[in-house]
């Protein structure tokens, strides 16, 4: 069996003196130990390999410590490492860098006990975050694989409930039918949110890959109201689209998946509307021709205020009755996202609501 690596710390400071003795200190302690002169090496070497811990000096030319700690907290591709700031004494600035990120500063003079204390501390803590987020990643896995081994029996039950529907294997009596029929409706709705959930999961892993092309929105649209039409006839609804004049209405895009975020949107407009229309639109935003808004509005029974705010997070369904699992408008956020667009909702208790979708167009 091999022995455990040691944890990885980088020590970033540009006194030779300091950092051949944190060096030498950590060092016998068991440490596998990097250095770093200055901030633009320090940054370099968080690009080239992953660390358990940073000790930092916070007065350093060029680069101070306060700027290396934000410029590692804002990059994404950074995975989160303790930070340790080493400040002089007089340093009155201690809770700036705690604002900026650090986790946690020692005073110099450093005294050894000290120094591996808080070390020993914050190790621990970069353990315990890596621990959490690989539970966390195991759990998102076997979700995932769990939804796409579901996916298969539920396709398989729905084909063989349209055979019988359509008396492919014998005249069904009219119960059966009537039977067969919930089976068919309840079966599609489960296999609709298994397709949502594993979207959403495919998503969130970085497994997702779009194929981007000259969308036109307007057909889409229209294209998408006219699949949905026959459902709001079904409610005695009325789709409509209204598009304005635009000079561009072609975007950059993945069209299945702007395909699914219209149809979700609309669905959810018939969905939760009771009487009266639902209604695309197509505008040019206040923030210019490099962007084209879609509008879905409704005249349903409309969102309570305090429940807008949160809408587009992860399985937070609404409080009506007729509310799903809180997935679809958060894969709609993903979705428009992934197009560097941005959705947001305009609701009005009893008045209906209005999505509002921002995407950048093709341009010319």
């Amino acid at each position: 069996m091999s022995a455990p690596s040691a944890d990885k710390i980088l020590v970033v400071d540009d006194s030779p003196d300091n950092v051949f003795l944190i060096k030498t200190i950590l060092e016998e302690e068991g440490y596998a130990v990097t250095t770093a002169g200055n901030g633009l090496t320090a940054l370099a070497r968080l690009t080239e390999s992953a660390f358990d811990l940073i000790l930092l000096d916070v007065m350093m030319p060029g680069m101070d410590g306060y700027e290396v700690t934000q410029k590692i907290r804002e990059n994404p591709d950074i995975l989160f490492v303790p930070i340790l700031l080493i400040t002089a004494h007089d340093s009155p600035n201690v809770a700036h860098g705690l604002d900026l990120g650090a986790d946690d500063f020692i005073r110099k003079p450093v005294t050894v006990d000290e120094l591996l204390a808080r070390v020993r501390s914050l190790v621990r803590l970069k353990h315990s975050i890596d621990e959490r987020d690989e539970i966390d990643r195991q759990r998102q896995d076997f979700v995932s694989r769990l939804t796409h081994d579901l996916r298969t029996p539920l396709v398989a039950a729905e084909r063989m409930m349209m055979l019988f529907l359509e008396g492919a294997l014998g005249e069904l009596s009219p119960s059966m039918a009537e039977a067969m029929t919930i089976l068919a409706r309840s079966n599609s709705n489960l296999l609709s949110m298994v397709n949502t959930l594993l979207e959403v999961y495919r998503f969130e892993a970085g497994r997702k890959n779009l194929t981007f092309q000259a969308v036109e929105i307007k057909g889409l649209i229209t294209e998408v109201a006219d699949e949905l039409t026959p459902l709001a006839e079904g409610k005695k609804l009325n789709i409509s689209t209204e598009n304005k004049e635009i000079k561009n209405t072609i975007a950059m895009g993945d069209r299945l998946e702007l395909h699914r975020l219209f149809t979700n949107l609309v669905g959810n407009a018939i969905k939760f509307t009771d009487s009266g229309s639902i209604t695309l639109r197509l505008a040019v935003p206040n923030h210019g021709d490099d962007y084209i808004k879609i509008e879905v509005a409704d005249t349903g029974q409309g969102i309570p205020v305090e429940e807008q705010a949160t809408l587009f997070e992860r399985f937070r369904p609404g409080s009506h009755k007729r509310s799903g699992s809180g997935l679809g408008l958060y894969l709609s956020r993903r979705i428009v996202e992934a197009h560097q667009g941005t959705i947001q909702v305009s609701s009005e208790p009893g008045k209906g609501s209005v999505f509002t979708v921002d995407l950048p167009v093709k341009q010319e």
